[in-house]
């Protein structure tokens, strides 16, 4: 590995508020421990006061596969039980880095490998690091950075797939190609979207087909350089907007799902700030946490705040949602789909719940009611404030839930066109 690691530029720079967080980092996560990472623990607390903690904090599950072969017995409250009253780890403070399991030596940065490059992400998952990702301009601009600042750079987890598949070999093609189409700042996001699905379902057509394409190398090459520069062609791109903003899909059946999803989630999500949140925006919507009135009519409202949001916060709101789905490219490897499409259609589906959630914050809904006698600066401030809340406990509490990420696959569906009809769905929402 000689090139230097790639971060984006706010990863770089963040970091951790602890007990000047608004949240804690761990409560209501499942931490696994290594095979690796537990003999490290042990052998770390030897012969101190920690040993009998870390023994029965640390629970053994023998069967487990490695990388899950223990994990940690979280509190009644679901934080950490080795957290000090600072929200710093004691285990860290005492041993070094060295002894934690990778997942708490990480986060919130995600290390990844494109290729030979090693890479390193932001989780929105933490507040500070959303802070970070969603306020500044330039935050997921990729800079070089020094080893030192990548952690734990043997657990990078390189691009899913099989030796010799085409979106591994030229994923990073392929996912600047993506990046391309959604730093098109001329377009609305809804188009966007709508040009990432058109382009995963060329690509898909051919490679993730029953048959899937077979040639030789060159051949690849010749395909994706016929396609993937014609595809950012400014003619081309004005034609499929045209196309797609001439559609008219309702929303009420999304914003209904939406809030299945808010609602499932409330149930079982632990720590204190989901459930008052989630509450807060379905009241806001429907009228009722339990979200029983008429969808059609929440997204009506929702569709009002947006045209709201847009005419006053435009440019912020636009920095928001360019910033989160530039980030979840680079976090997650879209080869971990089964196919490209499926990839799109599940960022489509988190954009949506991303609008819905912002446009029901009661933050928003009393900014639109205050706008006329609310200085720029102060309303600017406050929907800030409502967006990190937004996009960090959405991005804890909902998109990584298996409960939530089966319901998205089995949405999605196997690709081809009922899959770029349901995304062009959300992506309209």
């Amino acid at each position: 590995m000689d090139a230097l690691p790639r971060f984006a530029r706010s990863v770089l720079e963040f970091q951790c508020l602890a007990d000047r967080c608004e949240d804690t980092c761990c409560i209501g996560l499942r931490v696994p421990v290594s095979e690796e990472r537990l003999a490290r623990l042990r052998e770390g607390v030897a012969g101190t006061p920690d040993a009998q903690r870390v023994e029965a904090l640390v629970v053994s599950q023998p069967e487990g596969p490695p990388a899950e072969r223990a994990f940690i017995q979280m509190g009644t409250g679901g934080a950490c039980p080795f957290l000090d009253t600072q929200k710093f780890c004691s285990l860290h403070q005492r041993y070094g880095e060295r002894v934690l399991p990778d997942g708490c030596a990480t986060f919130p940065r995600i290390v990844s490998k494109v290729g030979e490059q090693v890479e390193v992400a932001g989780s929105l998952a933490c507040p500070e690091m959303a802070r970070r990702l969603l306020l500044t301009p330039d935050a997921l601009e990729q800079v070089p950075g020094p080893w030192e600042a990548v952690p734990r750079p043997e657990v990078a987890r390189p691009f899913p797939g099989a030796p010799g598949d085409v979106y591994v070999a030229h994923a990073e093609r392929i996912r600047a190609t993506a990046l391309g189409l959604l730093r098109q700042q001329g377009f609305p996001l809804a188009s966007r979207l709508g040009f990432l699905g058109q382009l995963a379902f060329q690509l898909d057509s051919v490679f993730r087909a029953e048959a899937p394409f077979a040639g030789t190398p060159e051949q690849v090459e010749q395909i994706l350089e016929a396609w993937l520069p014609p595809f950012e062609a400014q003619d081309r791109l004005e034609a499929m907007h045209r196309d797609f903003s001439a559609l008219e899909v309702p929303g009420g059946a999304s914003a209904e799902l939406l809030a299945s999803m808010l609602k499932a989630r409330r149930a079982v999500a632990r720590g204190e700030r989901f459930k008052p949140f989630s509450d807060g925006v379905l009241g806001s919507l429907w009228g009722s946490a339990e979200a029983e009135g008429s969808s059609d009519a929440a997204w009506r409202e929702a569709t009002a705040r947006w045209e709201w949001l847009e005419a006053t916060h435009g440019a912020r709101v636009q920095q928001y949602f360019l910033n989160y789905t530039v980030n979840q490219w680079l976090r997650a490897p879209f080869t971990e789909a089964p196919n490209l499409l499926g990839y799109v259609f599940r960022l489509a589906v988190r954009v949506a719940m991303m609008r819905m959630t912002l446009a029901g914050h009661p933050a928003v809904a009393a900014l639109r009611a205050q706008a006329p006698g609310l200085p720029p600066e102060a309303s600017q401030a406050a929907l800030d404030q409502a967006a990190v809340e937004c996009f960090y406990l959405v991005s804890r509490h909902v998109e990584q839930a298996p409960d939530i990420l089966a319901i998205v696959w089995n949405m999605a569906g196997g690709g081809g066109a009922e899959t770029l009809g349901k995304l062009i769905l959300f992506s309209k929402f």
